[in-house]
Parts: structure tokens; C-alpha cells; sequence
């Protein structure tokens, strides 16, 4: 069996994880991309020491600021935790908000071959305006499907193409090494009450926006990481940054962290709504105390 809960960021995820796997013997392993970086605790909302002293967590905090950790990677890392649960009888409790992480692991991966080395520096290098347009001509499927601001994305299709002669999409047709059938699979997907979820975002991000939080950009500062470094694009970093610099005051920092968070949940929220499979339970109300019984029942368990 293989817990799914997934959702927008502040959706409750990791409380329900944490109730999960304290009713049914579980382990809660992340599945959020910003949050497998050690660098940001306070900064990418993991869980307390205090939760994970209650039930064993894996994949938080396990990865350094300057490793980049691909979709493929977190999942080959995931397999590997999933398969240590099920070897001491414990629930594997997957819990966050990376799609494409979870979609990588349960239905597969796309066999792209190596990418040549200097045809990735060379689109890497290239800004994401121009690297868009490049795409629009040589992949006009996937420029229509990719924001134009998406950078990552943006350049993976970029350099498939260059570096294969096929589009992405193509080779995404025949995906390889999803575990979705090998498992008894439970998901729950989070959609809660839209006005809820912003509250929820902005008090995450003042959170956020605390002495420890401000100290972990700080000294993510002082690595001097390219800033096209995943941990950099992170929640909260930009905007802490430039309080930091002094390019925005205090409460301006505030607004725009809470914007670029109220922004991302919508991504995400929507991005749930539509991908995962119509037989995905959606769990629509908001994540109380009062509301676990029914999510926990929604998950095939009862709450111990």
C-alpha cells in the first residue's frame, strides 16, 4: 500500500501526513521539491523537529543547496524510501505539492537519452525570452504548453530537442519505470476553500518571514549559488533577499512574499484539479481538526 497526499502549498499536507502516519504506522516521505533542500527548514515550511520526532520522515532536508535534484533523482531517492517501509511494515505516507515529481514516479519516466553537455550549456545560458522564441520555433507544441517565464521547463524542452532531433512530448509517449500499477495506490488530493488557502498562504509566509527564516537566506546569500539554482527560485528567497539588499522595505517584502505565494498555490491548485486521474479523491474542505476524521476515512484508514 502507498499513501498519496498531494495539493498546493498550505493546504494542510503535512499535518495529514503526520496524522496518517501516526495512525497507521507510517513513514512520511516528501515529495516537495523545495523542501528536500537541508539550507531551507523555516524558508520551505518542512516539518518541525518536533513532528518528526512523532513519526519517521524521509527525503526532508536530505539534499544540499547546490545539488540539483531532477524529478528522476527524487524519484529513484523515493523508490528506495518507499521500499524501506515496506520492509519494516510501515505505511509509506507520500505528502506534496511537486507534480512532477509524483507523476515521475507513479507513472514513469520519458527515455531521453544523455543530453550532449555543450548543447545544455548553450541553452542554459541563453536568457528564457530567447530561449522561448527558440522553442516556439523548434517545438511549437511545447511553447504553447510552457509559460514563457517557465525557465526550467523552457530548457529541458529546448535542449531535448536540439540534443534528440524528437520533442519532448514524443518521447514522453513512452514512459518507463512508474511504480502506479506495482502498488495498492490511496491518494487524496487537497483542494480546500480558496479564501481559506490565501489566509493560510499569507500566515505561512510571515512565518516565513521570521529571525530564523531571514538567517537561512542570509546564509544561503553568502554561498554565492548561481541564481539559477533551484534553491534560489524558492518560495520566500527572492523576496527575503531583497529586504536583505535593501531593495525593498520590510512590509513591501511582506506583500510581495505573500503574492508570489498566493500565485504559486494557484498554480498548484490548479495543476491538481486537472492532472492527476478523475478517481483521485479530491478532498474539498478546509483541514481542521473537525474535517482529519473524514480525510483519514477518505484514505481507506481510520484515525487511531
Amino acid at each position: 500500500m502507498l499513501a498519496v497526499i498531494a495539493g498546493p502549498t498550505a493546504s494542510g499536507k503535512s499535518a495529514l501526513a503526520l496524522a496518517v502516519a501516526e495512525a497507521a504506522e507510517g513513514i512520511v516521505i516528501n515529495a516537495d521539491s523545495a523542501q528536500v533542500y537541508r539550507d531551507l527548514r523555516i524558508v520551505s515550511a518542512r516539518p518541525t523537529a518536533a513532528d518528526e520526532a512523532r513519526a519517521p520522515h524521509r527525503l526532508y532536508g536530505y539534499r544540499d543547496g547546490e545539488d540539483v535534484c531532477s524529478a528522476a533523482d527524487w524519484a529513484a531517492d523515493a523508490k528506495a524510501a518507499i521500499a524501506e517501509a515496506h520492509a519494516t511494515q510501515r505505511l509509506p505516507i507520500l505528502a506534496g505539492g511537486t507534480g512532477l515529481y509524483l507523476r515521475t514516479l507513479i507513472d514513469g519516466i520519458a527515455p531521453v537519452p544523455e543530453i550532449d553537455p555543450e548543447v545544455r550549456a548553450a541553452v542554459r545560458a541563453m536568457p528564457v525570452a530567447e530561449a522561448h522564441e527558440a522553442l516556439r520555433r523548434e517545438d511549437p507544441d511545447a511553447a504553447a504548453r510552457i509559460r514563457p517565464s517557465d525557465t526550467s521547463r523552457t530548457a529541458r524542452a529546448l535542449e531535448v530537442v536540439r540534443a534528440t532531433g524528437r520533442p519532448l512530448k514524443s518521447w514522453q509517449a513512452d514512459k518507463v519505470g512508474g511504480i502506479g500499477d506495482a502498488v495498492d495506490l490511496r491518494p487524496l488530493v487537497l483542494l480546500p476553500p480558496r479564501d481559506w488557502l490565501h489566509a493560510r498562504c499569507d500566515a505561512r509566509f510571515a512565518a516565513m518571514f521570521s529571525d530564523p527564516g531571514i538567517a537561512e537566506v542570509r546564509a544561503l546569500l553568502a554561498r554565492h549559488l548561481p541564481a539559477v539554482a533551484p534553491v534560489m527560485r524558492a518560495i520566500g528567497v527572492r523576496e527575503i533577499a531583497a529586504f536583505l539588499e535593501g531593495s525593498l522595505d520590510r512590509e513591501a517584502a511582506l506583500e510581495a512574499g505573500r503574492i508570489a505565494t498566493r500565485q504559486y498555490a494557484k498554480r498548484q491548485y490548479t495543476w491538481f484539479s486537472r492532472q492527476p486521474p478523475a478517481a483521485w479523491p479530491r478532498f474539498t474542505e478546509a483541514l481542521d481538526c473537525d474535517a482529519l476524521p473524514d480525510a483519514l476515512a477518505r484514505l481507506g484508514l481510520a484515525e487511531g
